[in-house]
């Protein structure tokens, strides 16, 4: 009498089971605190289509040290968007870790009305970083007053550095009404090699469209 076969166990893999779990906002939430980095990250891209998931995403990502998973947590923030989406991303731009600060970065530059409500209080922020970290989001965003906000950097501000990445932001999307402002930084800074080319390269630059 031959042996039969045992029949073989139903073993899903690893990353199948992580999504076979509960699929409804508490079951998420729930697997965002997960040690599975994979049942993380499902959770992260499902809560996507929540609204209410802004919250504990943001609470997520201030913890989150695997990088997959940061990633799928600031694509679903973008795909929520809206004011709450905002005003959390916005305290990363002073997070120390380079990863967090970029992708906050990235994702306010596609929310153009929401982070215009905030570009003035960001380029007089008391952190020197944090303002050129503004200047960075409006490198790519796409609203009318971006030309206005840079060029009242070039009035306001003293610190060189910011000013610097200002002028470059201005090679990009300055206009000739802007000359005067930029040829006046030579006179204020008159022994800053980097500005004096960066100032030279914007006025090129503008005076080229």
């Amino acid at each position: 009498m031959g042996l039969k076969k045992g029949r073989k166990p139903d073993i899903q893999p690893v990353e199948k089971q992580s999504r076979s779990a509960g699929r409804n906002f508490e079951g998420l939430k729930q697997q965002l605190l997960s040690t599975n980095p994979s049942e993380r990250r499902w959770a992260a891209r499902d809560l996507a289509i929540h609204p209410e998931a802004v919250e504990p995403l943001l609470q997520a990502l201030s913890s989150e040290a695997e990088h997959s998973v940061g990633i799928a947590i600031f694509d679903s923030l973008r795909q929520i968007g809206g004011e709450a989406v905002v005003n959390g991303l916005l305290t990363f731009l002073s997070a120390e870790d380079a990863f967090q600060r970029n992708a906050a970065i990235e994702v306010l530059q596609a929310m153009p009305e929401g982070v215009a409500l905030h570009i003035i209080e960001l380029l007089n922020d008391r952190d020197s970083d944090v303002r050129i970290f503004a200047i960075d989001i409006l490198q790519q965003l796409a609203h009318p007053q971006t030309p206005e906000w840079l060029l009242s950097v070039l009035k306001d501000e003293t610190h060189i550095n910011v000013i610097a990445t200002a002028v470059d932001r201005l090679a990009e999307v300055g206009t000739s009404d802007m000359l005067p402002a930029l040829k006046a930084l030579k006179l204020r800074f008159p022994n800053e090699p980097y500005l004096d080319f960066a100032v030279q390269t914007a006025i090129r630059r503008i005076g080229e469209d």
